[in-house]
């Protein structure tokens, strides 16, 4: 982002004081801006630090995830649908209600 530089309706008289005053000003933003790019690059370096870790667990959890898919291969494991027990609603009271309950416990 580039900062525009301040507009005065006056424009300054040409001196020697108001050409440091411009040099400060600009050796001042120069120094802002340094200091923001190696702010940036410290921030790149710890996106990339990170970027390397994530790369190295996708890795392993891949590696982890092939193995277990061999030892299911190897047992001939077929998946069947998860064992499910259904209670029926308690009947101890003999009044009849508009809905009807079930319990599932899995």
């Amino acid at each position: 982002m580039r900062s525009n530089p301040k507009i005065s309706t006056m424009p300054r008289q040409q001196s020697e004081s108001s050409q440091y005053l411009t040099m400060y000003q600009l050796t001042i933003e120069k120094k802002r801006l340094q200091q923001e790019l190696a702010s940036l690059d410290q921030r790149r370096d710890r996106i990339q630090n990170r970027l390397t870790v994530l790369a190295q667990e996708i890795e392993t959890v891949e590696g982890q995830a092939q193995q277990l898919r061999k030892i299911d291969e190897s047992a001939s494991v077929v998946l069947s649908e998860p064992n499910c027990v259904v209670y029926s609603p308690d009947r101890s009271s003999d009044r009849q209600d508009s809905f009807q309950s079930v319990t599932l416990d899995y």
